[in-house]
């Protein structure tokens, strides 16, 4: 960029000079960015058109063309609560009789409640899927199997025992081939077959003493299983087995426990046996052991423990935590800690009262209590309901049905509630009424034939129109695109309407819209040879109003005689719906006909050539270039207008210097002259 001086020396106003001079030049900058603007509105404005036309070509016109689209019929059903009807191409006329004798109906089992869970605080809650079923009360101790039967002759079998989640299970089942969920809410199983009817039926089962106690506590044991009574002993051994360690593990560490609190509580000893009441006494002072004799803290032992020996205990760590200066640490290890070794005496005694323990304090077996629950357990597994329990436990389970229907007294069956016969689709709602048979009617759809060929008129109406309008727009003569400068000195709505004025007259005689419609208007006027006779749109009733008369830019307009929708037309005969009723093959030889007419020269319009897309009815790659041109070429007259002010901001600097210089030499002799 040139330097820049603003007449500093001669006092010319430089920026206003140039900016004049600029501004000569800036002409052809700003006739080639409205000329591109121009052609930016052309191209929307076809855009918008395209759409309209692609989309009268791929809708009716593309329908239209296939006998296809005449084969339409209609259903009536005398009892629409009973059974709907789909009508298909190749559904034959006629009246038929129906009756339901059976509707589908799923395989399904409802699962009873489960049981409570225990969680880490000891309260009870319903039971979630990351429970297993151990927590759910199947005791540990060997493998069960469940069998899961399906109609189709699949059988799985899922193992099973103390450990395994609900969510596993739930796995399990769905892997086996019926679907399953576990709903947390109401702590039961749903379970149904993979499909409706008869063939999605399934059972579920167990043959041996594990599996089946599962089935209980999950709630799904609905019927009497085959349960091998020869495993009785191995499994009662089992868990007879897993008890013991299950319990000898828990002694282990309630014993352990208990002697930490021995040593903590021996840890203290000074403190505790120092301690006294309000009056001296020393509270420890009758402290005795099991045998009655005076007894040192330290040298306690937990049968020493007797509950007047925890009284006098409670009373001295109190006052020992509560003296000024007492550790920290004593006081976090002594509060509480008489709750919390009754506590673990408790729990000792349950585990003990389960266990044969001998004189040396080993464990040598389970108590013949826990041996005859364990057994009685096993034995309950084994009694099956009988009479209305076995009924109640049965009805949770629902078999699968199939849907069953006479039509005209032939019998169909059906795993779903539908059927597709002879061209129709039934689906059933439910059954009929004893003696009720519903008819079902089936005809050509007169209306719907004559609606297809009214939708297509009003899409070609709407396009012709629409063209019409565009080609026949007033001329916007004196109107040019606005520059962001012109736009400054206008309102929104002075701009919007300059624009619109523009836009609208933008495709005005063009020839590209001329072409494709005066073709289809051409097509739509010659009319197609039917049976050796060439027949018109006149002779089903449709034809444009008079010409004279017609709304301006409707006059390729076409109107259906006796339409109820047209103003124009409604109070004309029904020729159009007369045929369709009295002469079907006709009208469907002379549209199908017609509409492949149109269709084929909408098609050869536009083609795709080297200034046009395929499926484009303007020149859209050629617009496109000379829009790329004029970005490229107002770049270049920007880049010169650029240069020719730089170059104009020099000379003028230029001059400025020299009269600089001048002025410093003017100064010099007038100083020499003594000036």
């Amino acid at each position: 960029m040139a330097m820049r001086l603003s007449g500093l020396m001669s006092g010319m106003d430089t920026e206003s000079i140039i900016a004049q001079m600029v501004e000569a030049k800036k002409t052809k900058v700003t006739k080639a960015v409205k000329a591109q603007k121009s052609l930016k509105y052309k191209q929307d404005a076809w855009k918008t058109l395209n759409t309209q036309i692609m989309g009268l070509y791929n809708k009716s016109l593309s329908t239209m063309r296939f006998q296809s689209a005449y084969m339409k019929k209609t259903t009536k059903v005398s009892n629409s609560s009973v059974v709907s009807v789909i009508t298909g191409e190749n559904a034959m006329n006629g009246v038929q009789s129906l009756k339901v004798e059976k509707l589908a109906k799923s395989a399904f089992l409802t699962g009873s409640k489960v049981g409570k869970v225990v969680d880490e605080f000891g309260d009870e809650k319903n039971a979630t899927g990351s429970n297993t079923l151990g927590d759910l009360g199947l005791a540990e101790g060997g493998v069960g199997y469940i069998n899961v039967s399906l109609e189709n002759g699949k059988t799985s079998r899922i193992a099973v025992n103390s450990n395994t989640t609900i969510n596993d299970f739930v796995g399990k089942l769905r892997d086996a081939g019926i679907n399953a969920n576990f709903d947390e809410n109401n702590s039961r199983f749903y379970i149904t077959g993979k499909t409706s009817g008869s063939e999605g039926n399934f059972d579920i089962s167990s043959n041996d003493i594990v599996g089946l106690d599962a089935l209980q506590a999950l709630g799904l044991d609905y019927g009497i299983s085959n349960v091998d009574n020869s495993k009785r002993e191995d499994v009662i051994g089992l868990r007879e087995t897993a008890l013991l360690e299950s319990l000898k593990k828990e002694r282990s560490g309630l014993l352990n426990e208990r002697d930490a609190m021995m040593e903590k509580l021996k840890k203290y000893a000074s403190q505790l046996e120092a301690a006294e009441d309000e009056d001296g006494n020393k509270y420890l002072a009758d402290l005795k052991d099991k045998d009655g004799n005076p007894v040192k803290v330290e040298d306690l032992t937990a049968d020493d423990l007797t509950e007047e020996n925890l009284k006098l205990l409670d009373k001295a760590m109190t006052e020992a935590c509560d003296m000024e200066g007492a550790p920290k640490e004593m006081i976090d290890d002594l509060r509480g800690w008489n709750i919390e070794w009754k506590e673990n005496k408790k729990a000792l005694d349950e585990v003990n009262s389960q266990l044969v323990i001998d004189a040396n304090g080993d464990v040598q077996d389970l108590s013949a209590d826990a041996k005859k629950k364990i057994a009685d357990k096993v034995d309950a597994v084994l009694t099956r309901p009988t009479g209305d329990e076995l009924e109640a436990l049965k009805k949770r389970k629902t078999e699968g049905t199939d849907a069953v229907i006479y039509l005209n007294g032939e019998r169909y069956e059906s795993s779903k509630n539908s059927f597709e016969i002879n061209g129709l689709t039934l689906t059933v709602n439910s059954t009929t009424a004893e003696n009720e048979e519903v008819t079902i009617t089936t005809q050509d759809d007169t209306d719907g034939v004559y609606d297809l060929i009214k939708g297509f008129l009003k899409d070609y109406n709407a396009l012709i129109n629409q063209m019409d309008k565009l080609y026949n727009a007033d001329s916007a003569k004196g109107y040019e695109p606005l520059t962001d400068e012109e736009k400054e000195a206008m309102s929104d709505s002075q701009i919007e309407e300059w624009e619109g004025k523009i836009k609208d007259s933008i495709l005005r005689k063009d020839g590209s819209l001329n072409t494709i419609a005066s073709a289809m208007k051409r097509i739509m006027m010659e009319g197609v040879v039917v049976n050796g006779e060439k027949m018109y749109l006149s002779n089903f009733g449709i034809g444009t109003l008079n010409y004279f008369t017609a709304a301006e830019n409707e006059k390729n307009a076409y109107h259906i005689d006796g339409d109820p929708d047209d103003e124009h037309t409604s109070g004309n005969a029904d020729k159009l719906k007369s045929m369709i009723a009295n002469d079907p093959d006709t009208v469907v030889a002379f549209f199908t006909k017609l509409t492949e007419n149109l269709r084929s020269e909408m098609f050869d319009i536009m083609k795709g050539t080297d200034y046009s897309s395929a499926f484009t009815a303007y020149d859209d790659k050629k617009m496109q270039k000379e829009y790329d041109e004029y970005t490229t070429k107002i770049k270049e007259l920007e880049d010169k207008l650029a240069d020719y002010e730089d170059k104009w901001y020099a000379k003028f600097a230029a001059m400025e210097t020299a009269l600089a210089k001048m002025q410093n030499n003017a100064s010099a002799v007038t100083s020499l002259l003594g000036g």
